[in-house]
């Protein structure tokens, strides 16, 4: 390949990263903007903290475990456009649905929806995305396009906000958010048609077959439960904030945009310190994240849970950008599907536990949910310090 053809791959490269930032820009608009105001509307319809802390953590579990058997697809199949198109349709029609609901349950098995739309569709979109990588720095294309999918993380809650302050209440938003939802799909149906073969920007490796995967990785995916299981999920960090009232409504709404922006800007610093300092990065964004609880629930003043959502802002964003890198650093292309639909059912599986477990506890006592949500961060951090060398020199597979 000579200069003007490498030059010519990057830059296609980069704009199909933009593209894929796009799409989630759209997408985050309407699912973050409506995930900033969940908590608050299933406890108005009559849910309780556990029943909250059960519908984010079970949607994710069952969302991310679902990535497991669409990463399967994505690698038989090599169908990653269809899985994505198919995954963001689902992903995105449930959202507005809610407005028509008029119980928990049925807004529950809605949320569920919305979740699992979003497990078809990632594996795949995920390994698109690592192979446009490979021609820009893992980390620098991963925090790029977590920056982009943020920064519609930080206009939804916005829209929503506005909305709420206008009296047009949680119902009105969940229908104009329908508006994003079909200018993304939109966009990633061009995107098929653009990009037919994405995979050209990283051609599989024709070495030695291998089977099963190494012990760094299993190490590594012990770090992610850890992460996942540790970490607070806003619905019951804003059900915490309404019940006790430290803040209103669109607050509340306006303090997950705040988090949203942190997380963008943490990604695009994060993901490029990745490429140089490679997997101990996650280890500090575990660090970060293991100082935002008692700053959102142990101070029961305004500013208590704005550093505190500063700081899982800042997590979130490290965490979102350089997991991903990481991976697909350790797992050739034609086996990184299944290797996403593994890192994503772990990671859902202790979403899960955790968010229940974590909506229980602070039922009885929200110091002790701190106490634990810290341990778990910093067992995380230790478990990847302690390995660095083989997770950044062994093989994943």
């Amino acid at each position: 390949m000579n200069n003007t053809e490498s030059k010519n791959l990057k830059r296609g490269a980069f704009y199909f990263i933009i593209l894929l930032g796009l799409v989630s820009l759209l997408a985050d608009v309407t699912y973050e903007g409506a995930r900033s105001v969940t908590g608050p509307y299933l406890g108005l319809l009559g849910a309780s903290s556990a029943v909250v802390g059960f519908a984010a953590g079970f949607g994710e579990m069952l969302g991310y475990a679902f990535r497991l058997v669409s990463g399967y697809w994505a690698d038989r199949t090599h169908r990653y456009w269809l899985l994505t198109i198919v995954g963001y349709a689902l992903n995105l029609l449930a959202i507005p649905l809610l407005a028509f609901v008029g119980n928990w349950q049925v807004a529950v098995l809605l949320l569920i929806l919305e979740r699992l739309g979003k497990g078809l569709r990632t594996p795949a979109r995920d390994v698109m995305l690592s192979q446009a990588t490979k021609q820009v720095g893992r980390g620098f294309g991963f925090g790029l396009h977590e920056a982009m999918d943020q920064i519609g993380a930080v206009a939804g809650p916005v829209f929503v906000s506005i909305v709420l302050a206008r009296n047009l209440g949680y119902r009105d938003a969940f229908l104009f958010l329908g508006i994003p939802a079909i200018l993304a799909m939109i966009l990633v149906v061009t995107g098929r048609f653009l990009y037919p073969r994405p995979q050209e920007f990283e051609p599989a490796y024709k070495g030695i077959e291998t089977k099963g995967y190494s012990k760094a990785f299993w190490i590594y995916l012990g770090a992610v439960a850890l992460i996942g299981a540790g970490y607070i999920d806003y619905p019951l960090i804003g059900y915490h904030l309404q019940q006790n009232g430290i803040l209103q409504p669109q607050f509340i709404a306006l303090l997950y945009s705040l988090a949203m922006g942190v997380d963008a800007l943490s990604a695009l610093v994060f993901g490029a310190w990745f490429d140089r300092a490679g997997v101990s990065v996650v280890g500090v964004s575990a660090l970060i994240a293991a100082l935002f609880s008692p700053f959102a629930f142990l101070l029961h003043v305004w500013w208590g849970p704005v550093i505190g959502m500063v700081l899982w802002g800042i997590g979130m964003g490290a965490q979102e950008s350089v997991m991903r890198a990481a991976l697909a650093e350790m797992i050739p292309t034609e086996r990184r599907g299944v290797a996403y639909g593994f890192f994503n059912t772990v990671y859902g599986l202790a979403w899960f536990a955790g968010s229940f477990v974590m909506g229980i506890i602070y039922g009885f006592s929200p110091t002790l949910m701190v106490i634990v949500s810290v341990t778990l961060e910093l067992l995380a951090a230790l478990l990847i310090f302690v390995n660095r060398h083989s997770l950044e020199h062994g093989h994943g597979v």
